[in-house]
């Protein structure tokens, strides 16, 4: 007789089927794409149970570099192991980037893209939805004490309000949670750990131990070519040493390293003009897969100013075909040497404590992503106020943006219209009213 507690394991096929649609719909960000896999794999496919989904989403949020693309991967690799892992990374990752690639080479070309802005209006909106029900949800599901809903509270304000860094808000919560675990722990309400869940160490220090070495060499391969064919004072040297160091800071997602990466892009290599880090950002936002593919954007155009010995058409493929590769090599050498670790990690009171104070600040997070990606959907210009946070224009407000967030509330939390279907019908409500120009008078 099944156990319906055990949750169900996929053949090999049908979780690559799953994989890859995530990673064709996995717009809005990490709050969007969270919520994507939690509807996937924990509410619809029954493939990882709850308190498993959210352990892992808490460890993630601890590791440098996208924490949804990190989840996918630990997912596949929970599922099937090594190749798991990997099909369940490269999917997540591989749709988003070539759409990025095609985005980047009609920006440098200055093709029209006014359709693209149209069509990407009503995607906006829709994951505007799909963003604020993932905050729903996780928050449900996470916040179960008054302690946990103020830490919650506290990160928003602290990084919403306060523009304190990532890592700070991360290191209190833990702090917290371990205190919490250690001398109150009915203030979390920890589920007890499984009994079976952690695996044999030897064998988790051998998994890890091989991760390192092949991942870490993986991630230096491509350098080590560049530096014995074209030598230290090649952009793509520059291009791989910076993503590279990046790739070890990104604590907290791209937002909490774009202002560093802008400064260093524009003023410090002169890759990019004044403005186009906006420009990528708003491609990079467009586009399935995670929010940091807008380095993808910078490597594209840093080696297509400065493409000899090769054509531009080259050297962007080179630049944007490195910056991934070191962006997301580390992902899954983290990953891969972390991950059979995790469950014997849950083991431990103190740390799953901590954890779970990291995911109710994770909640403070999300919903300071959903605040921040509200305003720039719905208005067209904000100004920074003299205690340094972004406030809206009310007179930018953008009604087309407005009525396809309406339409994909309704859609989705009144008729609970599946996500493929809310994006098409957004999509399409977007290139009506962005491209109805004075008809609509809405553009």
């Amino acid at each position: 007789m099944t156990d319906p507690s055990v949750p169900a394991m996929p053949t090999f096929a049908e979780a690559v089927r799953t994989y890859a649609r995530i990673g064709l719909l996995s717009f809005g960000g990490p709050a969007g794409q969270i919520a994507l896999m939690h509807r996937e794999f924990v509410d619809e496919q029954c493939w990882v149970d709850e308190t498993t989904f959210l352990h892992a989403l808490n460890f993630c949020h601890l590791l440098p570099g996208p924490e949804a693309q990190q989840l996918a991967t630990w997912i596949g690799w929970r599922l099937h192991g090594f190749r798991g892992g990997l099909a369940a990374g490269l999917l997540f990752i591989i749709p988003g980037a070539l759409v990025m690639f095609g985005l980047s080479l009609l920006y440098v070309m200055a093709a029209g893209l006014d359709w693209f802005a149209a069509l990407f209006l009503g995607i906006k909106a829709a994951v505007l939805a799909i963003v604020v029900q993932a905050l729903l949800r996780i928050a449900g599901r996470a916040l179960k004490t008054p302690l946990l809903r103020a830490v919650a509270l506290l990160s928003f304000v602290a990084i919403a309000l306060l523009a304190l860094p990532f890592p700070l808000v991360v290191l209190a919560a833990l702090l917290i949670g371990w205190a919490a675990a250690r001398w109150r722990p009915d203030w979390l309400k920890l589920a007890s750990a499984k009994a079976h869940s952690a695996p044999p160490a030897g064998s988790a220090w051998r998994q890890s131990l091989r991760a390192i070495g092949l991942w870490g060499a993986i991630w230096a391969a491509p350098m080590l070519l560049i530096l014995a064919t074209l030598g230290r004072h090649h952009v793509l040297w520059d291009i791989g040493a910076f993503f590279s160091q990046l790739a070890v800071v990104t604590f907290g997602g791209a937002y909490a390293v774009l202002a560093y990466m802008a400064q260093e892009a524009v003023n410090g290599f002169g890759w990019l003009r004044p403005g186009e880090m906006a420009d990528g950002l708003g491609l990079a936002e467009t586009t399935p897969g995670p929010l940091i593919l807008v380095t993808q954007f910078v490597g594209f155009l840093a080696a297509w100013r400065d493409a000899a010995p090769f054509t531009p058409l080259v050297a962007a493929m080179l630049g944007a075909g490195l910056t991934l590769w070191v962006t997301f090599a580390p992902c899954f050498l983290w990953i891969f040497a972390f991950a059979p670790w995790i469950d014997r990690l849950e083991r431990a009171a103190g740390l799953k404590g901590a954890l779970a104070a990291v995911t109710a600040a994770v909640v403070g997070v999300i919903a300071n992503l959903s605040l921040w990606f509200a305003l720039h959907v719905l208005f067209r210009r904000l100004d920074r106020t003299a205690w340094g946070v972004e406030a809206p224009v009310l007179s930018s407000i953008d009604l087309a943006a407005v009525l396809l967030s309406i339409l994909a509330f309704v859609l989705l939390f009144r008729f609970r219209l599946g996500i493929t279907l809310m994006l098409a019908v957004c999509s399409a409500g977007g290139l009506i009213l962005g491209l109805g120009g004075p008809l609509l008078d809405f553009a």
